[in-house]
């Protein structure tokens, strides 16, 4: 049987040496997770408090290409916990923003904005263009197109979520989809400005999505596929549920 064409290899300048250093030390990466990371593109859907940390540790990380979805313009009261943004950016559409600072932490990393929102209409036609997607929205219809069109796609999504002291990573590579975990539309759906968020915590599940993202993309680890971390900040604890297919899902089936 003939075996599929290896990915051509990637060189790296002295200067993404030194800058990739720390990483290219790790077994679990070293030379070919560092290629894979170059050679890889992540759809960040939600410039908001998951999104913009997540956005930060994935170009640091030499993520080769970053799709930016995002139809907002930052506010001040965005600073408090979506640190890609500052007080002088205000009022600027946040993917605009967000490239200019991604590009001056690493300009090796090339980024693709798209100024508007994703909807059913236009979601499968981005996210098929992307590698990983990574959703940081606090709108479920936002988020349900998202993973429809991750399913359609077969494109693994990663899903991070918070609110005033919790919040929640996982990902979903197919069975079960994140419908599986969220039939529906919540009827108490709670959002960061209804109900607040600490700043710091948004940091911590950002850097959870992008550690998640990274790993997907290197082959590291046990990426949480098919589970779902939970982490308390008030009580400083975490745990990890698996999340069950459910086979009346309108979008994976079970």
């Amino acid at each position: 049987m003939t075996q599929p064409p290896l990915p051509a290899p990637v060189r790296f300048s002295d200067e993404e040496v030194d800058r990739y250093a720390r990483q290219l030390v790790l077994s679990e990466i070293g030379g070919p997770g560092q290629q894979a990371l170059k050679r890889a593109r992540v759809l960040i859907v939600g410039m908001g408090g998951v999104g913009a940390p997540a956005a930060l540790y994935l170009a640091a990380a030499g993520v080769g290409t970053l799709g930016l979805i995002d139809h907002d313009a930052v506010a001040l009261s965005n600073l408090q916990r979506q640190i890609i943004f500052t007080t002088a950016d205000a009022e600027r559409p946040k993917v605009e923003a967000g490239a200019e600072h991604l590009a001056a932490l690493n300009p090796h990393v090339a980024i693709e904005a798209f100024a508007e929102r994703l909807t059913p209409d236009n979601a499968r036609n981005i996210v098929e263009r992307f590698d990983v997607v990574l959703d940081g929205t606090d709108d479920f219809d936002t988020r349900f197109a998202v993973n429809a069109a991750c399913v359609a796609t077969g494109t693994p999504l990663v899903s991070g979520a918070l609110g005033r002291w919790n919040g929640q990573v996982g990902v979903f590579t197919g069975k079960p989809c994140y419908q599986c975990l969220v039939p529906e539309t919540p009827p108490d759906a709670e959002t960061c400005a209804r109900v607040g968020v600490v700043g710091a915590l948004a940091g911590v599940i950002g850097a959870m999505a992008a550690l998640e993202a990274i790993k997907l993309i290197t082959g590291a680890g046990q990426p949480l596929a098919g589970r779902l971390m939970l982490y308390d900040g008030l009580a400083g604890t975490s745990r990890v549920a698996k999340i069950a297919a459910d086979p009346s899902c309108p979008v994976c089936g079970g």
